[in-house]
């Protein structure tokens, strides 16, 4: 079996578009469609129905997608094995936005190995979808990122409480009149919806990124204010280069781990044990920030949204879980 055709066969079943999934897999749409056609003849059945609106699985794709998804675990988890160098007895992939490596999966990776010295780590980097897909096809076993996607066999736990804090690379930015300078980074759509409510006049700023933390390194370099974590700015407002803007509202912006139900234990363990070291140390850098924000606001600064935002989450608690 073609573990390529598998894979096509899973992307088009989740997205339900055969151009959709030519987009995420970098293929043509006819490459999906004859991929599609190769699985179909092997199996002897149709497992898409074609419509107007994308491709809808038949009874037979439903039952099949669940082999699908076992044959490749299967295959990811022996090329993880086979591949264990030598003086290494276990292999686990961790993925994480690249928000999150800096300060915080680095550190993992460090701790981690210090912990379990037999264990050869794999990194990956991604956006939630791909770091998804990745899990659920096995390639993958644990994976940080803001916004979770659970599916079957995964479960989440929030990890720790990022906050988004405006910050400005000259030292008398003001909330009332940092508009031309100011950078729009679209950290999702709860964000947006709370930016656009509460800071109405910044929400057409003419330049918009989406590529979360790694804006940092534009606004830098340049006369600008943006929404950061900070978490990962400190460095920057220790140095120097960079100011909190006082009276600008903060965001909370949770970071879960997200795992595979059929991790190994012992992995699990060391590596839940390592992650937790890590966020206490990660969370003082952001207490920090958030303090320093308080000491330079006139009044008591505020949330954007509905959310409390100022609870620090662990890995023994608020689990969520997809299972079955």
């Amino acid at each position: 079996m073609d573990i390529t055709l598998l894979k096509t066969f899973m992307e088009v079943a989740a997205s339900g578009s055969f151009v959709a999934s030519a987009d995420r897999l970098f293929v043509t749409q006819s490459a999906v469609s004859l991929r599609i056609k190769r699985l179909e003849d092997e199996l002897g059945k149709p497992l898409f129905t074609r419509n107007r609106s994308g491709a809808d699985l038949t009874a037979a794709g439903r039952e099949f997608e669940k082999y699908a998804l076992s044959l490749i675990r299967v295959w990811e988890e022996a090329k993880q094995q086979v591949a264990i160098p030598e003086g290494y007895t276990k292999s686990v992939t961790i993925g994480a936005q690249y928000s999150l490596w800096p300060r915080l999966g680095f550190r993992w990776v460090d701790a981690l190995q210090n912990d379990m010295t037999e264990l050869n780590v794999r990194a990956e980097l991604g956006m939630p979808d791909r770091l998804t897909r990745f899990l659920v096809e096995g390639i993958m076993q644990v994976g940080l990122m803001y916004m979770p996607q659970l599916r079957p066999g995964l479960s989440a736990e929030a990890i720790l409480e990022e906050e988004l804090v405006m910050v400005a690379t000259f030292d008398d930015g003001d909330i009332d009149n940092i508009f031309d300078d100011y950078v729009f980074i679209d950290w999702g759509p709860e964000f947006v919806g709370a930016h656009a409510l509460a800071l109405p006049e910044l929400t057409n700023p003419g330049l918009t990124f989406s590529l979360e933390a790694m804006v940092a390194e534009y606004v830098v370099n340049r006369k600008a204010a943006a929404y950061l974590p900070a978490r990962y700015i400190k460095k920057y407002l220790d140095s120097g280069q960079m100011h909190l803007v006082p009276d600008a509202p903060r965001f909370p912006y949770p970071v879960w781990a997200v795992w595979r139900d059929d991790l190994d234990e012992d992995i699990r363990a060391a590596a839940a044990r390592s992650l937790r070291s890590v966020c206490d140390g990660a969370d003082a850098d952001r207490i920090a920030v958030i303090a320093a924000l308080a000491e330079i606001s006139e009044d008591d600064v505020e949330v954007l949204g509905d959310s409390t935002g100022t609870e620090t989450y662990f890995l023994k608690g608020n689990e969520k879980s997809s299972k079955g």
